[in-house]
């Protein structure tokens, strides 16, 4: 088995395992179906150009602000921020599990997971 299937394996089971801790909080899954798409409006940076594009892309799909966004749920225990933050990784760990990486600033097609053989 190839690692760049390995890595798919690992995002499926890190969505299946967020789409459970949802399920588990009692969130609505009206809320996830609406917003699990959201983070794509990100790739309207592409309209000005391939750099801001990727900025504002790896913005969006980077753990960095849903983690900060998860532990202000956690730490506040609001469920807002939570609900958010475990749509926004959804998100992300699908797009990964479907081959969808952090973009380079070159193309939009060229990511971080066409590196990994």
């Amino acid at each position: 088995m190839s690692l760049r299937k390995i890595i798919s394996i690992e995002y499926i089971l890190a969505f299946v395992i967020t789409v459970f801790f949802y399920g588990h909080l009692n969130f609505s899954w009206l809320y996830f179906i609406v917003f699990l798409l959201l983070p794509d409006i990100t790739m309207v940076g592409y309209l000005i150009n391939t750099k801001v594009g990727a900025l504002f892309y790896n913005m969006g799909h980077s753990f960095v602000l849903p983690a900060m966004i998860m532990a202000i749920g956690l730490l506040t225990t609001t469920s807002i921020p939570l609900m958010a933050a475990l749509i926004w990784l959804a998100h992300i760990f699908l797009d990964r599990a479907l081959g969808y990486g952090l973009k380079y600033e070159d193309a939009f097609k060229k990511t971080h997971l066409q590196q990994i053989a």
